[in-house]
Parts: structure tokens; C-alpha cells; sequence
């Protein structure tokens, strides 16, 4: 009988153990976080899932991407994604800052505003790259808020969106076959090369959960 209790005892603890080790990180994005034109096993957020918890790590993933958000957007948002069950934060915007020309200055403020109310949990923020035809200035500005803000915030930096595809200057234009018709968003095997390259990283956000 006392056996018994030691068993049952021992069971409860691994049980709280495994309990603990759960976690839940929140992807705040636009269209290509909540995966636009895809199947939804086909996206970004089930795809990273699945590759974590092929790591081993008992992870859910939630879904905070809105199709043509901005980063006014994301900021607006930012305060309901974080609940108390959010152990960690992605956040992949600015995509549709561009696509609308907006001034990276209030593109700079917003991303701030959203790393500042992140404060009290790990942040791993995915950068992009102008096109040049906004011209020089603007260009300059909006790909160095990134890398800025990343080491203002303590945040862990992934430079590109598409870093997986390993093209040149990360210009998705030579990556035709990686993506969907309207050449903005990637198709299947897209992301799952946008996968591969990002989940080291989230494993690196991980490692900064308490």
C-alpha cells in the first residue's frame, strides 16, 4: 500500500514536471504568419509547431497574424495577444508598412511601442528589406530599425523573412517556385524552407523563457 502511495506520488510529480515545461509563444504578423492561400496545415505557425515539437519541445504556437497588417496594426493589437499564458513573443511586421510606402519612422515607432509593452517576456523579431524604389533614404531606414531595435529591446534578430531561401540579397523575385502566383506570399514549401532557417531561432527564444 505504501508503494502504492510512493507510485502514485512519483506519477503527480512527473505529471507537474511536464506541466511546467509547457509553453506558449504568440506570432504577431500580417499575412505571411497567419498563411495566407494556404491549407491551414499548410502555414507558417502549424508548420513551426510541428518542427518544435519535432525537437522535443512541447510548444504551442498561436496564431496572431492578420492578412494586411501593418505595424500600426500589430501595436493595436499587442496588449489582448499578450495574455498571461504568452511565455514568448515573434514579431514578423512591416511587410504591408512597405507594400503602402509608409514613413519607416512610424513603422520605427510602432515596432517600438509593441518590443516596450513586451517587455516582461522574450521577443524574436523578424526584419525585411526595402526595395530601392522608395528611394536611398527610405531604404536605409526602414532595413536599419530592425537591427536597432532587436539590441535596444534585447530581442533575438532574424535579419529576413526569407532567409531560408538563400537568395541573394534576399530578393524573393529569383525564388519564383518557392512561391504562391501573386509572388508575395510563399507557398508550401516556401515555408517550410522559412522553417527550417527560422526554428533554431525560436529554439534560441526558447532558451530565454523562465
Amino acid at each position: 500500500m505504501r508503494n502504492a502511495g510512493l507510485a502514485v506520488l512519483m506519477l503527480l510529480a512527473s505529471a507537474t514536471g511536464a506541466w511546467a515545461q509547457q509553453m506558449t509563444i504568440a506570432a504577431l504578423g500580417d499575412s505571411l504568419t497567419q498563411g495566407y492561400g494556404l491549407p491551414p496545415q499548410d502555414g507558417l505557425v502549424p508548420q513551426l509547431q510541428e518542427w518544435l515539437k519535432a525537437q522535443g519541445q512541447d510548444v504551442t504556437v498561436l496564431n496572431a497574424g492578420v492578412s494586411g497588417d501593418t505595424t500600426a496594426g500589430g501595436l493595436s493589437r499587442i496588449d489582448w495577444t499578450l495574455t498571461p499564458d504568452v511565455d514568448a513573443l515573434i514579431v514578423a511586421l512591416g511587410g504591408n508598412d512597405l507594400l503602402r510606402g509608409i514613413d519607416p519612422k512610424s513603422s520605427r515607432a510602432n515596432l517600438d511601442g509593441i518590443l516596450s509593452r513586451a517587455q516582461d517576456v522574450p521577443v524574436l523579431l523578424i526584419g525585411m528589406q526595402a526595395p530601392g524604389n522608395f528611394g536611398p533614404q527610405f531604404k536605409a531606414d526602414f532595413d536599419a530599425m530592425y537591427p536597432e531595435l532587436a539590441a535596444e529591446h534585447d530581442a533575438i534578430l532574424v535579419e529576413s523573412f526569407f532567409e531560408g531561401f538563400g537568395v541573394e540579397g534576399q530578393d524573393i523575385a529569383a525564388a519564383g517556385d518557392l512561391m504562391q502566383a501573386d509572388g508575395i506570399h510563399p507557398n508550401a514549401e516556401g515555408v517550410a524552407l522559412i522553417v527550417e532557417a527560422l526554428g533554431p531561432r525560436v529554439m534560441d527564444l526558447i532558451s530565454r523563457i523562465e
